[in-house]
């Protein structure tokens, strides 16, 4: 029951932090990505500003309620069937479109610094636009299955298809936390050695400051999602085990700490943009300076 309490705590008052924060740090990528003509039109940025949108989305429907039923007991998945299906759609949906957003970043950076002016014809603004409706189309239709499987049981709300939970656990293992760190890591060597084989950067419009907010993403993803991905395959593979009482209430508070932990990459990319880029951090002033002053109708 200790460990139940400490869970609880922890969800609360980390919760409120990365609500706070992410709600800030993504607020500030969507008001300068869409703002600044710069970062609008250009691709790279343009699956950042989506990405941080679709992290809103993500921060308010999953952390508050989270925030609330650690705090007050209240979850509303127990008791509303639409909000137990509505949930699961969003939550088969909002995460896997942001993680594509990231790795498409990548894979735009690594098109960008080829010497292949093909590969460089491909990382345009309009191919950008298309990309993004396909990913969010492909990650909503799959999204539809989850409200089928999904009921509340005497517990929790919670898949009742024995098949369907399993494939749930592989494709978070797998889909969510595996694949996009594999792809972003992948590619982001695959850049950085474009870059070491470009003699002239200037001459392929090598943004190097756009190349570091890359990797300090790619850093960001892999440290956030990997032990959930871990631990996620450890439950599965430990699935038929049998668990005694304490060590069920062990795995529950681990699960709860790495899933805290998967806030880092849905709070922290503005924060890691401020670090790794000048040009965003000037930006960023620039900006706020011009919405608090200059945007003020003086007498």
């Amino acid at each position: 029951m200790l460990l139940t309490e400490i869970g609880n705590q922890l969800t609360l008052y980390s919760g409120c932090i990365f609500l706070f924060t992410g709600l800030i740090g993504n607020g500030i990528n969507t008001f300068i990505f869409s703002r600044v003509r710069r970062y609008r039109t250009t691709p790279c940025t343009f699956y950042f500003l989506v990405g941080s949108i679709d992290n809103i989305v993500y921060i308010l429907i999953n952390l508050i309620a989270r925030i609330v039923a650690a705090r007050y007991d209240i979850d509303l998945t127990r008791t509303s069937i639409v909000w137990c299906k509505s949930r699961a759609f969003l939550a088969a949906s909002l995460s896997p479109i942001s993680f594509t957003c990231s790795c498409i970043a990548v894979i735009d950076q690594f098109l960008v610094t080829s010497q292949n002016v093909n590969l460089r014809r491909c990382s345009n603004i309009k191919w950008a636009y298309r990309i993004v409706i396909g990913i969010i189309g492909f990650w909503s239709t799959h999204g539809i299955f989850a409200p089928v499987f999904y009921n509340i049981t005497a517990v929790r709300c919670a898949s009742t298809n024995a098949i369907y939970a399993i494939y749930s656990t592989i494709y978070v293992t797998i889909v969510i936390t595996t694949i996009p760190v594999v792809i972003m890591i992948v590619f982001g060597g695959l850049t950085y050695r474009n870059i070491r084989l470009t003699r002239v950067p200037a001459q392929q419009h090598v943004d190097r400051q756009q190349l570091r907010m890359i990797l300090f993403q790619i850093l960001l993803i892999s440290l956030s999602i990997l032990p959930y991905g871990i631990n996620s395959t450890y439950r599965l593979i430990t699935s038929t085990n049998p668990k005694s009482t304490d060590q069920q209430l062990i795995e529950t508070f681990v699960t709860t700490v790495v899933t805290l932990v998967t806030y880092f990459y849905f709070s922290g990319s503005c924060y890691i943009f401020l670090i790794s880029s000048t040009r965003f951090r000037q930006t960023v002033k620039n900006q706020i300076c011009w919405f608090l002053t200059g945007n003020q109708i003086r007498p």
